[in-house]
């Protein structure tokens, strides 16, 4: 399972469409993902002051579009990449991602995990 952080606006659309086609596809030729402990760390460093956030857990064996692992920032970990459309198919859940109103201001895996 791998694991994509997506706006709510945004998840609707491509369930409309069949195929989510994010931004970074066109920009950076891929859709970037996460392994679920990478997903906590890029919450916070990239989603930071962001609601309506939805995680999707994606099953990689039902993605079309080739998916890769790699460093491409140098930052000692390799991430899941998909390098095309996400049938919306392949996405087995969407769980609402925020930061718990416990004051401490950071996402935490540990508020969503159950519903994963």
């Amino acid at each position: 399972m791998i694991y994509h952080i997506v706006e709510r606006e945004s998840w609707e659309k491509a369930k409309s469409s069949g195929k989510y086609h994010p931004y970074s596809l066109n920009k950076d030729g891929f859709i970037h993902c996460s392994d679920l402990e990478q997903v906590e760390g890029v919450a916070n460093n990239l989603y930071e002051g962001e609601d309506e956030l939805l995680l999707l857990a994606i099953d990689e064996e039902r993605v079309a579009a080739k998916v890769v692992y790699e460093d491409l920032y140098d930052l000692g970990e390799e991430y899941p990449h998909i390098y095309g459309p996400l049938d919306v198919e392949a996405v087995t859940k969407a769980v609402e991602f925020s930061v718990p109103a416990d004051g401490e201001g950071k996402f935490r895996l540990e508020e969503i995990e159950g519903r994963l």
